[in-house]
């Protein structure tokens, strides 16, 4: 059973999912969640941090519909915009850069709204460039432009960062905060990566091994632009000790 709330019949967005298996072609099953409950706060950043291959990406895909073979139900209000930041930039290549964030906006988002958020992400000079022009840094910034004209009430990023080098991926971990604390929306990231989590969590989800669920919730009450590396390694040390299994770095 899946319902889609009317809007304003919940302040939340809740995750309810008791089942999601798939079947291979061979008929095969393999459950990639089972019994995954979770409320987000409104105007937060819930990061979502498990082991490569525990169902991750399904369950975002869940969450943003494009997914429906599921026993559960997401409770999201009807009218809801949702913004999705893949883990590849997924832009089309035979339209400009302009173009393909245009292609997304959101109805009202105008010409100078735009150019703000293009200057915010550091692309305001790529606009008219194509995408098989750009370096995968620069691509990443248009999708993360373009998940934000979309000026959703639910932000899903998967792995927004995976692949980059960790210079190019910490500047934009800061240009996402940046972007998102001119306009806080709710949103849910998952990485596997600990010390990207502790940077930008206000909620932490530990999550199990698949068939994943929710194994800890953890507050990180220490605002982001205050989480100097310094601090990450003092919150990482003492997650470290209480959740050895997950913040390890083997």
């Amino acid at each position: 059973m899946k319902d889609t709330l009317p809007a304003g019949a919940t302040s939340q967005f809740r995750i309810r999912i008791e089942d999601k298996t798939h079947i291979g072609a061979d008929g095969t099953r393999l459950t990639a969640i089972r019994d995954f409950s979770l409320d987000l706060r409104p105007e937060s950043m819930t990061v979502l941090m498990g082991p490569s291959g525990c169902g991750k990406t399904t369950l975002l895909r869940i969450v943003a519909h494009l997914d429906d073979h599921y026993s559960g139900e997401i409770e999201i209000p009807r009218d809801a915009r949702l913004g999705f930041m893949f883990q590849e930039p997924r832009l089309l290549p035979w339209r400009t850069v302009r173009q393909n964030i245009e292609l997304v906006a959101a109805p009202g988002f105008s010409q100078d709204n735009l150019d703000r958020l293009a200057h915010a992400v550091g692309i305001a000079d790529m606009m008219q460039r194509y995408p098989g022009e750009l370096s995968l840094g620069l691509a990443r910034r248009v999708g993360l432009a373009r998940a934000f004209s979309t000026q959703p009430d639910l932000l899903l990023l998967d792995e927004p960062f995976v692949s980059l080098d960790e210079k190019t991926a910490d500047r934009l971990r800061c240009l996402l905060l940046e972007v998102w604390s001119e306009r806080p929306t709710t949103a849910l990231l998952v990485t596997h990566n600990a010390r990207e989590a502790i940077q930008l969590a206000d909620q932490l989800v530990l999550l199990a091994p698949r068939p994943t669920h929710v194994l800890a919730v953890e507050t990180i009450d220490v605002p982001q632009d205050k989480r100097t590396p310094k601090i990450v390694d003092e919150i990482h040390a003492d997650f470290l000790k209480r959740h050895p299994a997950n913040f390890s770095e083997k």
